[in-house]
Formats: C-alpha cells, structure tokens, sequence
C-alpha cells in the first residue's frame, strides 16, 4: 500500500491508503519528489467537482475519489519491459494532459485539445501526491543537470506560459500587458521577459504580488483600483498602446480595459478559465482590428523548451516557491494557506518523498 491525497468532493480531501500502481508496457513508474498545488485543485476543493469527473471518465474510466496533483517532479523507479531510453534513477518533470490519440484535434498534433483530454491528478491514472505513480513513457522529460526537482515541479505552469507565448505574435522588442499576478501571470511576464519582450506591464491589485510581478520581470506595476490602465498603458507605449495582452486573471473589468489597451491590430491572449460567462465588445475589436485568442496548456516540446532555458539560466523560476510541506499537512498549510493568505504565496511545493 502507498499514501496518496485524494479528492472526495468539496471541502473533502483525504491522505488515504491505496494500492501501488504496477508498471506495464510503455510505461514509467515514478517516485514523486515534489508536487505543487494548482489553482485548480483550489477551486475543485473550493466549489465542488468540476474538471474532477463524477461519471467515468471517457479515457481514464475513472471518477471521484481520485488522486490529486498534476506539478510534479520525482525520479524512475521502473520502466516498462519495451522502454529502452529511460533509465531507473533518473530524474524527470511529468506531463500530465491525458489525450486519445485519435480525434482529430490529436491528429493534428494539438494533445491539449483533445475531444476527451483530461489530466492525471484530476481525471485519474494517478497524481503527484501519490508515493508511485505509473505515467505513459511519452509524459516523461528529463531533468537536465543543475536543475533542481523542485523547480521540476514547476515545470508544468511555465509551460502554460510558454505555450501561451508561443501562440501569440510576440517580436523582440513588443510592449505587453499581462492581467493577473497569480502564478501564471508570473510565468508569463518569466517567459516574456527570456524571449524578448521590452517593456512589460502588470496589472495586479494585491500588494505581495504586484511585488512578485516586479521582481520576475516587470518593468511597470499597475494597480487597476489606483491607475487608470487603459490611459496609463498608452502613455508607457508611446500612446499606441501595448502590442500583446496575456488575460492570466479572467475578471470582466480586466478583459475590458485590456481590449482598448492594445494597439490597433494588437492581439488579446486568453490564458484564464472564467467561472461566469464573459462578455465582448465586439466593436473594439473591429474598428481597431484586435485579434482575441484562446490557449490551453501546452504541447508536445514545451516541456523541453522549458527545462532547457531553466538549465541554460534564462528562466529562473525557484523564487515562486512561497513554502514546503508535508502531505499530512496539505489541507491546513497547503490549501487553506492559499485559499486564505493567497496574498502572501506564489507557489506552495508538497514534499512527496523526503
């Protein structure tokens, strides 16, 4: 037997004991190190199951309880009979999407956007915040030399910022508003920031993180109960405004300033999921010619793309790392720390195995 934190329902995790997963054909057995705590998990514990599947899920089979946690590091403890270029001992971050294979969006090579796509840690076959876990061999990247399993575990939100990068029109040398000072927000201004953008504007309202957002990168803080964003933001871009916003916030009144902020032909990058319906004003996007674009998570390469510039020192990412924790302590230190202090953490890492 092994522990794992499992959700329940809402407002109901559990540090139970499950069995060990065996490890098969094309597969990896992994020994977690470290696993963060995602927004998402949040809001499942905050709202109820929402991504989390109350019916079998159409890939995995699987409902609630489940384990959590989709950040993790850790290292190979076995591989499959048929896997000859992994190795026991080594270190690895885990990509979690799970993904068909065959509709036509996977066709296309586009795993994020899967007809069924779910995640382990939230739609089955295991999580992070387990003892083991067997994964498919393709969601094993390794962790190059110097780099840390903790900033492994972080491996998984900057994809969704690189990914998000990577889908926007981004030039060396563009201005670019990012909405939100949360973690993703954060990676984003990191990514940027390593892939050459000039100036880079904040908008955040909580003090601790408007001070996260200036010490990865951003170049102007602004506080959309202070400042006037759409004003300020044209002022610091020449009166032009900015090139490229990234909405990492997801609030009616950001989406809105954030439209009239760009430029003219300017494009308006969707990273945030919305808990309510949003609205368009569909004339700020005509008459300027605005682009507006929806990502999710990241594809096969970003996980490289990220290792590689985090060995190479281009990001940097291990100051997000707000606090450590037991898994016996996850409820009391992990979630309720964030849900109530979320002022004062960025990221918060679960010690999987010491």
């Amino acid at each position: 037997m092994m522990k794992a934190v499992r959700f329940h329902g809402k407002g109901d995790i559990r540090l139970e004991d499950i069995e060990v997963p065996v490890c098969g054909k094309g597969q990896v057995k992994v020994k977690p190190a470290f696993c963060g705590i995602c927004g998402t998990d949040l809001h499942e514990f905050i709202g109820g199951a929402n991504i989390i599947p109350t019916t079998p899920h159409p890939i995995t089979g699987e409902k609630a309880p489940l384990t959590l946690g989709h950040e993790f590091s850790g290292v190979v403890e076995e591989v499959g009979d048929d896997i000859t270029d992994v190795k026991v001992g080594q270190r690895v971050s885990v990509q979690p999407i799970i993904y068909d294979g065959s509709c036509g969006a996977c066709k296309d090579g586009l795993i994020n956007c899967c007809d069924n796509n779910g995640f382990m840690g939230l739609s089955g076959w295991g999580g992070g915040l387990s003892e083991h876990i067997v994964v498919p061999r393709s969601a094993v990247y390794e962790i190059p030399e110097g780099v840390s399993l903790e900033a492994g575990a972080l491996v998984e939100p900057i994809a969704v910022a690189w990914h998000s990068v990577d889908i926007s029109p981004l030039k060396k040398g563009d201005a670019v508003l990012v909405l939100g000072g949360g973690p993703i927000g954060l990676a984003v201004i990191q990514c940027l920031k390593a892939r050459g953008a000039e100036k880079i504007i904040a908008s955040e309202v909580a003090p601790g993180r408007k001070a996260f957002a200036k010490h990865f990168g951003a170049d102007f803080v602004l506080d959309p109960t202070q400042d006037d964003i759409v004003a300020r933001v044209r002022e610091i871009c020449g009166g032009v405004g900015a090139d490229i916003a990234f909405d990492a916030a997801g609030v009616q009144v950001g989406l809105d300033q954030a439209l009239k902020a760009i430029r003219a032909q300017g494009t308006l990058v969707n990273i945030a999921v919305w808990e309510k319906r949003a609205q368009l004003q569909m004339n700020d996007l005509i008459f300027r010619e605005r682009k507006y674009v929806g990502v999710t998570t990241y594809v096969e390469g970003d996980f490289k793309h990220v290792l590689d510039a985090i060995a190479s020192g281009k990001l940097k990412p291990e100051s997000m790392i707000t606090g450590k924790i037991k898994m016996n302590e996850i409820e009391e230190k992990g979630f309720k720390a964030l849900i109530e202090e979320k002022d004062k953490h960025c990221k918060i890492l679960v010690e999987v195995s010491p």
